[in-house]
């Protein structure tokens, strides 16, 4: 974890630039550690590196463990070190053989679910998985390949990144995909029925935003389960995480002092109920496992006491969105007054409109009079004065999206919650990224102590 304050930026390396295509590990994520680094930006936030089950959403992935092929440079093949990948191999990740052979039958089975498959490969007979195995010994191999190849480019990233004094901050969806390695090759972590299938399913209730909740559809843990093999499973997944990353958000960290289930058979989430889960018990785990434990917690919306708990017992920084904090209301934990040293400020996320495009939204005079009464226009129009207070918060860590600190409005918005089209697509060119802007974030930087 950064000691002392730090400035980040948020952007995914799928939005790097890379001529119609979506961005690559490829010599432009290089190029961006060049400008963050003359930005006097320290850490690179970024969405899950995982592949998406369809579409571009990472937060629904084949594997909790692998990362997405889509990301390897066009020439990544010619590249292979063909010893050091028979190195890799002797020591290979435990997911590695699961993860393979769940692609390869995904695609046999033209892409339907794992519970829809005969059932001698969804019930994961050796013999018969051993068969199928060596029929389909080039595609095993080629899908190992690539995760090694990613593996490496990823560590030479990292290491690059961290000699500039560049932190890499990743994002850790507290559920899985249904239709994934993860629940196909470890069932008795979930809860599913004799044929394999959930019997309860994640989600949030209906609130504000939506009068029948979010259904998700994420399979819930058997937490019973985990605890009695000591969270064998999550163990193993930070391990990995760990292993790319120098911090990690827990999304949805609620779910870790209790989560919303609901019955597989309902059609929304309205008829559900909170169950408790070890949280407690799963981050001590965690913290004899790794000490120092560099999580931060993605704690927004409605949030329990019992959360606030969990979440300072163990130190957690958590999160503030500026852009939600102009209600008005008291007690707001997103207003400029409600900043705390030990948590992690934002102009907006991922899923925040971009601060441009909130802006603009905003119609009504006297509300703009009254937030601006609020802000400072040091270095000029929106989105500058929401940069600057976020950068004088007392929160020792502070994000901009990329969108933001390039001035953009609604059209360059990443994702909008609750819609399935449009979103995750979203890239920068460097046209966009003005000669002037790297040395007006380092003045914010220097002049706010980050």
């Amino acid at each position: 974890m950064i000691q002392g304050r730090s400035a980040g930026v948020l952007l995914h390396p799928t939005s790097l630039p890379n001529e119609g295509q979506l961005g690559q590990l490829n010599d432009q994520a290089w190029l961006f550690l060049d400008w963050m680094e003359e930005a006097g930006l320290k850490i690179w936030q970024m969405l899950p590196l995982t592949q998406p089950v369809q579409g571009l959403s990472p937060y629904q992935s084949v594997s909790a463990f692998a990362l997405n092929p889509a990301l390897l440079p066009e020439n990544w093949f010619m590249k292979l070190d063909e010893k050091a990948f028979k190195a890799y191999l002797k020591k290979a990740p435990h997911w590695l053989e699961d993860y393979a052979l769940f692609m390869t039958l995904r695609v046999h089975f033209e892409h339907r679910s794992w519970s829809e498959w005969p059932k001698l490969y969804k019930d994961r007979d050796k013999k018969t998985l051993a068969a199928f195995a060596k029929k389909h010994e080039l595609e095993l191999l080629f899908l190992k390949k690539q995760q090694f190849a990613l593996a490496h480019l990823w560590q030479k990233l990292k290491a690059d990144a961290n000699k500039r004094g560049i932190q890499l901050f990743g994002d850790m969806p507290i559920f899985v995909a249904y239709d994934s390695a993860d629940v196909w090759a470890n069932p008795e972590q979930f809860k599913l029925d004799e044929n394999g299938c959930p019997t309860v399913v994640a989600g949030v209730p209906p609130d504000y935003f939506s009068e029948t909740g979010q259904r998700w559809g994420n399979p819930h843990y058997n937490w019973e389960a985990m605890e009695q093999d000591g969270f064998k499973w999550w163990v193993q997944r930070v391990a990995e995480s760990l292993e790319q990353f120098d911090l990690i958000r827990i999304d949805h960290f609620r779910g870790f002092e209790a989560c919303w289930e609901v019955l597989a058979t309902e059609e929304t989430a309205m008829n559900g109920h909170w169950q408790k889960v070890p949280g407690q018990a799963l981050l001590k785990t965690l913290q004899a496992k790794f000490p120092n434990l560099p999580l931060v917690a993605e704690d927004l919306g409605i949030i329990t006491p019992e959360v606030v708990a969990l979440k300072n017992e163990f130190n957690l920084p958590g999160m503030s969105i500026l852009q939600f904090g102009f209600n008005g209301l008291p007690d707001n934990p997103h207003s400029l007054q409600e900043q705390v040293v030990n948590s992690v400020v934002y102009t907006g996320t991922h899923d925040n409109d971009t601060t441009l495009g909130w802006w603009k939204a905003i119609v009504d005079e006297n509300t703009r009079y009254w937030i601006m009464s609020k802000l400072s226009k040091t270095y000029g129009d929106m989105p500058w004065p929401l940069i600057e207070a976020a950068m004088k918060s007392p929160a020792k860590m502070m994000f901009a999206p990329m969108q933001d600190f390039l001035g953009l409005d609604n059209n360059a918005r990443m994702n909008i919650p609750g819609t399935a089209d449009g979103n995750w697509g979203w890239q920068f060119s460097w046209s966009q990224v003005r000669p002037e802007i790297a040395p007006k974030i380092k003045k914010i930087v220097e002049a706010t102590g980050r």
